[in-house]
């Protein structure tokens, strides 16, 4: 009996035993199986909004595009990003995806190998990490790709064509409709994947940092007419290479605190010449609450310089209009190194003065700040501080030389992180345009901050004063530094002065210049200086659903540029044996009045005459397009034309159009490529029926932006 007792409480105890080890084993955490992605898919292909993947080796490659710095635009590549951001090498690894808001500006930077791109505005943005899950986020173990393309790791029931018709929206003609990036749905209701989910929700909102600063001197000496003393240059300039020419300007020609600079002027030339971008301590989930108020030069790109940016300008006396035929926002960097001397430095002051008054200053014409730069660059004032010439001017006498080197890289870094801020009187409408007053020639490297800034949309003019002489340019630390800068090197944005005692003579060429602003190139991106005529076949073969579905396609293209009579201007054609002009460029000059026209289009029907409908839209629309624009054709069409299309593409391009063609169904390839520019592949696409011409939207919109930033400076 006792026998019997033991071994059934033995047994019973085995049991347990064995119940509570399944137990454990059944509690223990899944492990994540992370899905592979190769080195072209782009974040906005993945539908998944935050995501953990495995990137392959070898992604580091020019090929993989990248677009911004910290915050990248969604139709860049996911490893090359997350390499040039340093979470992983070209070895690949593991890696973190937030997909986040999009931005109005991305800055191009070179970070580990990888050249990242600029970019002026995407709707969707996303955040790269250390492939780390975050505690109480569900991550997917199956990428879900716009295109239908998924990561097979774990079984899932495919979706039909029939399906993702069912997801379209019936109409998206509003202005507030936000597409994804390229291959991307341009509709929300595509995303199937559940979002993950945090353990808290995520604040959204961010408080506004603000500075103190203390207002400047307001006492400088008075201008004298005493003659100038001879120009010599000092001993220490001519034997240490680099280093910036000192003038001697009598007892007063060399500040005490200059010896200290020229003993580490040697070294300067070996520092880089602006400020390198500085990987915000943030995490990656702090950059995506800041996203609603960040802007290119805040908290992601802080340089660290003092600025007087936060300062309450001074009340206004009056407030003039100003010449309304040159609106536009002025900088002036003006040089305040040590060897500029004080003579120097009031008839820089002089010169200021007389141009601003000869541009007339005022709130409906051009506004002015100026930036000091010795070692380190600082405001004066900005755009908003005064708005009519006589305060300008009179602010312009009172400024203090601050001494130093003449660091013009570093200015050019600063103005373009912190001075064209809504804050500082930016008016958006108005072209940027950036005047550096240099003395002979600058004491760092300017190429990669003006580079940058030129990017952003910054038209920069350089004055240079007293150039180096023949025996002087082996102390010049980059040669040919204004070509190197400048928006076009034809010669339009820059001066060359002999001497500051003629500098009096270039005020009115220069403000010509900068008024100029059908020539201010730079202020023109991809998204604001184009002509876009779409063609449209309204043939029988296309059927009135299908023909809807196509100016659903016309209007969100559309509605991607900045639209107005001064930016970008659509037109469109129908055709089918015959052609009608729908609208022309000059017809609609706001956003919201295009797409309306758009969606007043009606279906014709008909036959296919695809050349006559190019040779029609090239006497029509592109002949009348402005000097300044980009002549954009996008040709949307379903099957083979009647007649030759090869010959009119040929004129149009020779005219200067840029042609894109669409082929739906039944279009021909060869057509498609006769009509479309080179090289045909970036010009031409195809889609085997109507409801897939959405994930062409964003694919077309890169290659625009990419053509257009391509283009040669010269």
């Amino acid at each position: 009996m006792k026998t019997t007792v033991i071994a059934t409480f033995f047994g019973v105890f085995l049991t347990c035993t064995y119940t509570a080890k399944e137990a454990t084993k059944k509690t223990k955490k899944a492990k994540l199986y992370v899905p592979q992605i190769d080195c072209d898919v782009k974040a906005g292909k993945i539908i998944n909004p935050e995501f953990i993947a495995k990137c392959p080796p070898g992604c580091q490659d020019v090929k993989y595009r990248v677009y911004g710095t910290d915050i990248y635009a969604s139709f860049s590549s996911v490893c090359n990003a997350a390499i040039h951001s340093g979470i992983i090498d070209n070895t690949g690894g593991k890696i973190l995806v937030q997909k986040v808001a999009g931005h109005s500006g991305y800055r191009g930077s070179f970070s580990n190998g990888v050249r990242s791109l600029s970019l002026p505005r995407w709707r969707e943005s996303f955040l790269v990490s250390e492939g780390k899950p975050r505690k109480g986020v569900t991550y997917p173990s199956t990428l879900e790709y716009s295109s239908s393309k998924t990561t097979a790791v774990k079984s899932e029931p495919k979706k039909t064509e029939q399906d993702l018709k069912g997801m379209k929206i019936a109409d998206t003609f509003n202005t507030s409709g936000k597409a994804s990036d390229q291959g991307d749905t341009v509709h929300k209701e595509y995303q199937t994947t559940p979002v993950p989910t945090p353990a808290t929700q995520m604040a959204t909102t961010t408080p506004t940092p603000t500075t103190t600063m203390t207002d400047p001197s307001t006492t400088v000496p008075q201008l004298t007419t005493t003659p100038a003393a001879a120009r010599t240059t000092a001993a220490p300039a001519k034997t240490r290479p680099g280093l910036h020419r000192v003038r001697d300007m009598g007892s007063s020609s060399v500040h005490p605190a200059y010896a200290s600079v020229v003993a580490a002027a040697a070294s300067a030339q070996r520092q880089e010449p602006f400020a390198t971008f500085q990987r915000a301590a943030s995490s990656p989930v702090h950059l995506a609450m800041e996203i609603d108020s960040w802007k290119p030069g805040l908290s992601l790109f802080d340089t660290g310089f003092s600025s007087k940016e936060e300062l309450n300008p001074k009340p206004l006396e009056s407030t003039s209009q100003g010449n309304q035929n040159c609106k536009v926002d002025l900088s002036f960097l003006m040089d305040g190194s040590w060897s500029i001397g004080k003579r120097r430095f009031q008839l820089q002051k002089r010169f200021l003065g007389n141009v601003a008054q000869a541009l007339g200053i005022g709130s409906a014409g051009p506004l002015m700040g100026i930036v000091q730069y010795g070692d380190d660059p600082s405001t004066e004032f900005n755009l908003k501080t005064y708005a009519n010439s006589k305060d300008l001017r009179n602010a312009i006498e009172k400024i203090q030389q601050k001494g130093g080197l003449s660091n013009v890289g570093k200015a050019l870094s600063f103005v373009n992180k912190n001075f064209f801020l809504d804050a500082n009187g930016n008016r958006g409408g108005a072209p940027n345009v950036v005047v550096v007053i240099v003395d002979g020639w600058p004491t760092d490297r300017v190429e990669e901050a003006s580079r940058l800034a030129r990017e952003s949309g910054i038209n920069i003019f350089f004055v240079t004063v007293e150039g180096a002489a023949q025996s002087e340019k082996q102390n010049v630390i980059e040669a040919n530094f204004v070509d190197k800068a400048v928006c076009r090197t034809s010669g339009f944005y820059s001066i060359n002065v002999p001497s500051w005692f003629s500098l009096h003579k270039v005020v009115q060429p220069l403000v010509k210049r900068v008024c100029d602003t059908d020539r201010l190139a730079c202020s023109k991106t991809c998204l604001n200086a184009a002509d876009i005529g779409f063609v449209i076949d309204g043939s029988s073969s296309v059927g009135t659903g299908n023909f809807r579905t196509v100016l659903q396609f016309v209007a969100n293209i559309s509605k991607e540029f900045e639209i107005s009579d001064t930016d970008t201007r659509i037109g469109a054609v129908q055709y089918t044996y015959e052609q009608r002009l729908e609208f022309s460029f000059d017809k609609y000059s706001t956003k919201q009045d295009v797409l309306n026209a758009i969606k007043r289009i009606s279906y014709w029907s008909g036959g296919t005459s695809t050349g006559a409908a190019i040779s029609y839209a090239s006497e029509q629309l592109f002949s009348k397009s402005k000097p300044n624009k980009r002549k954009i054709m996008i040709l949307i069409t379903d099957g083979r034309s009647y007649d030759d299309v090869s010959l009119p593409a040929m004129a149009a391009h020779q005219n200067g159009v840029i042609a894109y063609s669409i082929g739906v169904a039944w279009a021909a390839p060869d057509e498609l490529e006769a009509i479309a520019s080179d090289p045909a592949k970036e010009h031409s696409f195809f889609v085997d029926e109507f409801d897939n011409l959405y994930r062409y939207v964003n694919q077309l919109i890169q290659n625009i932006c990419t053509e257009f930033n391509s283009q040669p400076r010269n």
